[in-house]
């Protein structure tokens, strides 16, 4: 099959699913459609979006007069709903918020806008965005679809209070054995507190986002470079069968359950000692009301056979084709990834909540280093990130936490599924990934042809 026609039929299986949560989501911006003055925004809930919804009327409304509708949903809802409104081109919703996996894709079907327009702008200033970011957002024609809100890697997180009482000591490097190591020391080390927080939540772009980077240092793949499946390979299980052990002997509770979000709040709660996860969460780590401002260590992501293993990932903006108010969502877009978003971020809610990752500007700015210990840790994991080359041998596809297909949000949470049941005991890492790798199988088999 052509590329088109696999992302259809990948897009067609998620319909059911994102009509029935369409329907009991009681969100929506069908009310303002034919008003050329209002843009309706679907975007995930993560915490830089939400200081984005409290800003909009003030700032961006205000100067322009365009009202925007925002529906704000967890991060596997909201792809459900991203998939059915822009494979079905209904243009219920101008702006969405996509990565750097779905615009390639969602951009060769003519699901997206170019956005040309906004690039082209010299206050905005294409050239100060990471060129990484550029380059994953640029379609096949050559032409830009998508414009970074924020970029992150990922990287391992720390109470340096706790490990320093302990007389733990973390390397600016750690292996995984080494993590494992100390989450082990530092269960317990204060009254409720887990060693280490890990997403165990079902899901791709959950619990398989860290845990796919794990694999890739183990040694393991999805696809080998000539798409035979490698799901139940023994690197691949080996690295499965660590992360699961250690988030159930030493994770947080109910980590079955526990996505970004959870894994945020037990951080800023005191109710685990490590995190690793994306770089983004440290802005509300480091944020003025934050209980453990301060009190944040940052480590590269942890490795095992490779030099580093963190993710390169960026919530972005894509317009929809089907939008009838392109103009106005280009200018939404303009000021929401703009250096002077930023700063407005900067001058109501501080530095360190800025939502970086994505301006070669930001990382130079004092004001920024200051407020937010963790810059260096973050542009180095950034920069570090490999796409082309994140394990130990060649890929098909790209993508460091992702395979850069189509059929992978669909096989990704499949597996995801059976991982997630061996963290609550209800389940073999055997079994998930031995159905992972018949699956799997099936996709390579395509692309064999």
């Amino acid at each position: 099959m052509r590329p088109k026609s696999r992302l259809a039929a990948v897009a067609a299986g998620t319909i059911t699913f994102a009509l029935a949560l369409s329907a009991c989501s009681g969100a929506g911006g069908g009310s303002a459609a034919g008003d050329q003055n209002s843009l309706n925004v679907l975007m995930v809930n993560n915490p830089q979006m939400e200081d984005l919804q409290r800003l909009t009327a003030d700032n961006f409304t205000k100067d322009t007069g365009i009202k925007v509708n925002y529906t704000v949903l967890p991060e596997n809802d909201v792809r459900a709903k991203i998939s059915q409104e822009f494979s079905s081109q209904a243009g219920q919703y101008d702006v969405a918020s996509l990565s750097n996996y779905e615009i390639p894709f969602y951009s060769a079907n003519g699901w997206l806008a170019p956005l040309d327009n906004v690039a082209k702008d010299a206050e905005f200033n294409q050239a100060d965005i990471l060129p990484a970011y550029t380059a994953s957002l640029t379609g096949k024609d050559g032409k830009l679809y998508g414009e970074p809100f924020y970029g992150e890697s990922s990287f391992l997180m720390y109470r340096k209070d706790i490990l320093d009482a302990k007389g733990l000591t973390m390397p600016e490097k750690p292996t995984w054995d080494e993590v494992a190591d100390l989450a082990a020391k530092a269960d317990g080390a204060a009254p409720g507190m887990k060693g280490i927080c890990l997403r165990g939540q079902p899901g791709w772009g959950q619990v398989f986002a860290p845990l796919t980077t794990v694999v890739n240092t183990f040694g393991g793949t999805w696809f080998d470079k000539d798409w035979n499946a490698k799901v139940n390979s023994p690197e691949f299980t080996a690295a499965t069968e660590f992360y699961v052990d250690l988030v159930r002997k030493h994770g947080e509770a109910g980590a079955a359950q526990a996505g970004f979000t959870e894994c945020l709040t037990n951080m800023s709660q005191s109710k685990v000692a490590m995190w690793y996860d994306a770089t983004s969460a440290a802005g509300s780590l480091e944020a003025d009301s934050s209980p453990v401002k301060g009190k944040i260590g940052y480590a590269q992501a942890p490795v095992k056979n490779t030099k580093s293993s963190g993710w390169l990932w960026t919530w972005s903006w894509g317009v929809q084709a089907a939008s009838k108010k392109q103009d106005a969502a280009g200018k939404f877009i303009a000021w929401a990834s703009s250096q002077k978003y930023e700063e407005l971020v900067a001058s109501k809610l501080g530095w360190a909540k800025v939502p970086s990752g994505k301006r070669i500007s930001t990382y130079e700015n004092a004001d920024f280093q200051k407020s937010a210990p963790f810059f260096k840790a973050e542009r180095t994991a950034i920069e570090n990130a490999d796409p082309k080359n994140p394990g130990v041998q060649p890929r098909p596809a790209i993508g460091v936490q992702f395979v850069g297909i189509p059929e992978f949000a669909d096989l990704g949470t499949t597996v995801s599924q059976g991982v997630s049941s061996a963290i609550a005991g209800q389940g073999s890492v055997a079994d998930a990934l031995a159905k992972g790798q018949e699956a799997a199988q099936k996709i390579g088999d395509k692309y064999k042809k």
